[in-house]
């Protein structure tokens, strides 16, 4: 979709400005989400139950750490009662740490579960409110592949941040567990020079913050690039993702055209730039390797080296050197946990700025630019429908009606014609509510109900029965009332496929997907019918079945239908005029062949959406 350089930088301000949000807003943005959902009373039980488990593991691992005085003691005293004794005393401590990681195991995949659930559901409910899919799809690059950030970034989000957060209370409690143990243990510790002994109160308990401190900035120095390198892997991947769906799409007219060629290497272009950001990545992770790497390996060593005055001069027994060491390894574990998560917490926050910044453009999409909506949509007064200077902007200009006033009644039929590239289908979404851009009102008749026939019918997947209703519900109809509506539209002929899950938009010819929809309007029986240039494309025996469906069934339904030609065959009762005019000085244009791209004005809102030639038009 081409973009005019106003519109690109519109979107990308409106992006960056969400991206420049602190996290501290988006978590609080994450946490109101999770909330909202029909889940957190449960979320709410799994991170109780979470920190219960995590607490209780705590303690056993702090009893387990001081196991390991009277067991070295025993070891170092050859003493075989001691010893066994000892081991059964493991055995339970071992039992009961196993049952509680199995818990923890259980409690983390089951809040990932939920966590994912609620997002998404939000997700869903955001993106498909009335007309915002529309619309998100002309925001720029942050309306690009809703569905990666709706299903693999959210669902990735969720599990990091479930793994992440159970670690960092883990570690948290570990970390207050055991500095506590290593202070008592560090007044046995004095350092001697010159021959006199010097005891540093917390001893181990700073050379412990001292060694993590270090490492966990060089890790976050070594590792910072690793944020946006996600990012942008993740958008590109989405581009792949996206291309690839295309392409299986569109597969029969591509082979007709002999385009594969073509395509694969427009494929090439998406995977070079992926391949291109992973080598980056490869990169930015070996650099971190060789901290976080070693850094593990120096820890086997550090905690004794530490504590090697203290039972070298004396003061420990090996047993509490044992434990000095084990005491020393959980909090410097705990206090590591930044290094050994740095590339994770990378992703995480790169996801996090992805499925929050969809989120909130989805939200405050209709305030995008800050403008308010140039033709106004309002409720006319009794029972008709009203056009008052109505005018849409198109990349042809600004089309309008030669008739500023216009007033349809229920059971008129009126054709509204216009050139190709003249603004027809930007004419009908404006109809619809998708494109506000323009000038005057339209004014819809109270409670109305309307339907609007696009050029190609959109089919639901599932049955045929469920693509007849949609998007009621298919128990809203009898089978005589479906099958009735099948034999009246010339497609009796599915009516022992009604029940079939099948993939009906391919399986159906084009006639019989657009008379699927004059189906539809018998069964559904609307007031107000829109259609754009359908009824041109069926051939001439479904054109008189779908005229006379109107006639018949239908004679108090107000047809208003958008064409190129003016049809004279008695249906229409009346005819307007659609054309293009200059937006500054108001004169009409006459379009020959395929009008220029023209530079709209950013604070039109949808600029994006202006500046590509609307392949229905």
């Amino acid at each position: 979709m081409a973009q005019a350089p106003e519109a690109s930088q519109t979107a990308a301000g409106q992006e960056h400005s969400i991206v420049s949000q602190t996290l501290l807003s988006q978590l609080l943005t994450l946490f109101r989400t999770l909330r909202a959902s029909p889940d957190w009373k449960r979320i709410l039980g799994l991170i109780a139950g979470v920190v219960v488990v995590i607490a209780l593991t705590a303690g056993a691992q702090i009893r387990l750490n001081a196991w390991n005085q009277p067991f070295y003691d025993a070891l170092a005293q050859k003493s075989l009662s001691g010893f066994l004794h000892q081991l059964v005393v493991f055995v339970f401590i071992a039992g009961v740490l196993l049952t509680l990681n199995v818990a923890q195991a259980w409690l983390n995949q089951s809040l990932k579960v939920r966590l994912r659930a609620g997002l998404t559901r939000d997700l869903f409910g955001e993106w498909l409110k009335p007309k915002r899919a529309f619309r998100l799809a002309g925001a720029g690059e942050i309306g690009e592949n809703p569905d990666q950030r709706i299903h693999e970034d959210a669902r990735h989000l969720t599990e990091l941040s479930t793994d992440l957060g159970i670690g960092l209370l883990q570690s948290t409690l570990l970390l207050i567990s055991f500095v506590g143990v290593l202070w008592i243990l560090s007044q046995g510790i004095a350092l001697k020079i010159d021959g006199m002994p010097i005891s540093i109160p917390g001893y181990m308990v700073w050379c412990a913050l001292l060694y993590a401190a270090a490492a966990s900035w060089v890790s976050f120095r070594v590792g910072r690039p690793l944020i946006n390198i996600n990012a942008e892997r993740y958008a590109r991947e989405a581009d792949l993702r996206a291309a690839l769906v295309r392409v299986n799409e569109h597969v029969d007219g591509i082979t007709l055209d002999s385009g594969e060629a073509d395509e694969r290497r427009r494929l090439d272009g998406d995977l070079d730039r992926i391949i291109a950001v992973m080598l980056r990545y490869v990169r930015a992770v070996t650099n971190l390797t060789w901290i976080t790497a070693g850094y593990g390996w120096f820890t086997i060593v550090a905690p004794i080296l530490v504590a090697s005055p203290g039972y070298f001069g004396g003061d420990l027994t090996f047993g509490e050197l044992m434990v000095a060491v084990g005491a020393f390894v959980q909090v410097q574990q705990a206090l590591r946990w930044f290094v050994d998560n740095f590339s994770n917490l990378a992703d995480w926050r790169a996801t996090l700025l992805r499925v929050m910044s969809f989120r909130e453009t989805l939200v405050t999409l209709e305030n995008l630019n800050g403008e308010p909506r140039k033709i106004e949509i309002a409720e006319g007064a009794g029972d008709t429908l009203g056009f008052e200077k109505l005018g849409v902007l198109s990349a042809g200009g600004l089309a309008v009606l030669d008739d500023e006033q216009v007033e349809i009644r229920p059971g008129e039929h009126v054709l509204i014609v216009g050139r190709t590239g003249g603004g027809k289908s930007t004419l009908f979404r404006a109809f619809a509510g998708l494109w506000p851009w323009g000038t005057g009102r339209i004014l819809m008749p109270p409670q109305a109900r309307t339907m609007f026939l696009p050029q190609r019918p959109y089919l639901p997947p599932g049955s045929l029965r469920a693509a007849l209703t949609y998007p009621l519900d298919s128990a809203s109809f009898t089978d005589d009332e479906i099958c009735a509506t099948l034999r009246r539209t010339e497609m009796g002929h599915h009516e022992i496929s009604l029940d079939q899950v099948r993939n009906w938009d391919k399986e159906l010819t084009s006639d019989e997907l657009q008379t699927l929809t004059f189906a539809r309007l018998l069964l559904h029986k609307p007031q107000w019918v829109f259609i754009d240039e359908m009824v041109d494309s069926l051939d001439e025996e479904r054109r008189k079945t779908a005229m006379s469906i109107f006639e018949h069934e239908l004679p108090e339904t107000a047809v208003i239908t958008i064409a190129r030609r003016e049809v004279k065959n008695g249906f229409y009762t009346r005819v307007l005029k659609l054309h293009l005019t200059d937006e500054v000085t108001g004169e009409r244009r006459i379009p020959i062949g395929r009008p220029p791209r023209r530079a709209i004005p950013s604070s039109a809102g949808f600029a994006p959406l202006l500046h590509h030639r609307d392949p229905m038009e």
